[in-house]
């Protein structure tokens, strides 16, 4: 009787995946698919909605803004359709009144502040970019404790109050002068610019300064112009700093006026008779407060949109 061995069955070995060839184009991810017909007019309709939920309500606004009083309490209030134009609310709000001083008090304070959170944010940045600078370890860390730690709004009220800066114009900039989170950002594109180029400067008998100014500063337009907008944007829709700090109304910025016109019902230094009488809407003053505080912002934005990915996305990663 013949004897059989028995040997182990092996495991049929998985197809391996083909590489492709030289003249094939290799596999591309689900996402980097060309959609199809139903994708695009999907995402054409969703875009569409989007675009009409953000852009109604704003036509809405500035409609009844530019509306009379007649079209306005035939509308039983906002207005939707506009009947005949007219300036009347924009011409007595900026006729001298308190909104127009409100108006210049914001504008000088969102320059100036926006000049002074850049100057001390792009030096504090570029300093703790440099390796080598003396206690930017410890700067950092202190810095970065500030996002997590505050010491609340007593503490900071006393400061300001200690220092003399109640009813100043001081007090709408240095108690919210400088964005830890900003700085991290300029920190992070200033760090990815190339070292060799800076020690080529120093070669040469550039200064910190000079390299800061013609070197770093020309190469980091996208995320300067982002972090302008930010700080630009911060002062100019500020309220809190200036409801705490400010008893004088003739200081208001215009976004305190906003809220008194539009929260509690008081009409501005100037208006109240316009509209009382009847021939001014007290809804489109409110309406035409809220386009003017808006409009800065709309007006400014696209102009800096083509910087913003670009800006934040290069400082966040490289950082």
């Amino acid at each position: 009787m013949t004897s059989v061995m028995w040997e182990p069955r092996q495991a049929p070995v998985p197809d391996q995946p083909k590489e492709p060839r030289w003249w094939q184009a290799p596999p591309r991810p689900t996402w980097e698919e060309k959609p199809s017909q139903a994708g695009l007019a999907g995402k054409g309709l969703a875009l569409s909605l989007a675009v009409l939920a953000i852009l109604f309500p704003l036509w809405i606004v500035v409609v009844t803004s530019l509306s009379s009083r007649k079209t306005i309490d035939e509308a039983g209030g906002l207005v939707m359709v506009p009947k005949g134009i007219t300036f009347i609310a924009y011409q007595e709000l900026l006729s001298g009144g308190q909104v127009t001083r409100a108006t210049v008090i914001s504008v000088l304070v969102t320059l100036v502040g926006t000049a002074f959170s850049m100057t001390v944010s792009v030096l504090c940045a570029y300093g703790l970019s440099r390796t080598g600078s003396l206690g930017h370890r410890w700067i950092l860390m202190t810095l970065l404790a500030t996002m997590f730690f505050s010491a609340g709004l007593i503490p900071t009220y006393l400061l300001v109050q200690t220092l003399g800066l109640t009813d100043t114009y001081l007090a709408l900039i240095l108690p919210s002068a400088v964005s830890v989170f900003n700085i991290l950002v300029l920190r992070g594109f200033f760090t990815g610019i190339s070292q060799e180029l800076i020690d080529s400067a120093r070669i040469d008998g550039a200064g910190d300064i000079r390299i800061l100014w013609q070197i770093v500063m020309p190469l980091s337009r996208a995320v300067i112009a982002v972090i302008t907008l930010f700080y630009a944007v911060g002062y100019w829709s500020a309220w809190f700093n200036a409801s705490l700090y400010l008893n004088d109304q003739d200081m208001m910025p215009l976004q305190n006026v906003m809220i008194q016109l539009v929260q509690k019902q008081e009409a501005p230094v100037g208006l109240g008779q316009a509209i009382k009488t009847g021939q001014l809407s007290g809804l489109a003053v409110q309406m035409a407060v809220m386009v003017m505080a808006l409009l800065p912002v709309a007006v400014l934005s696209p102009f800096v949109q083509k910087h913003f990915k670009k800006g934040m996305l290069t400082g966040a990663v490289k950082g």
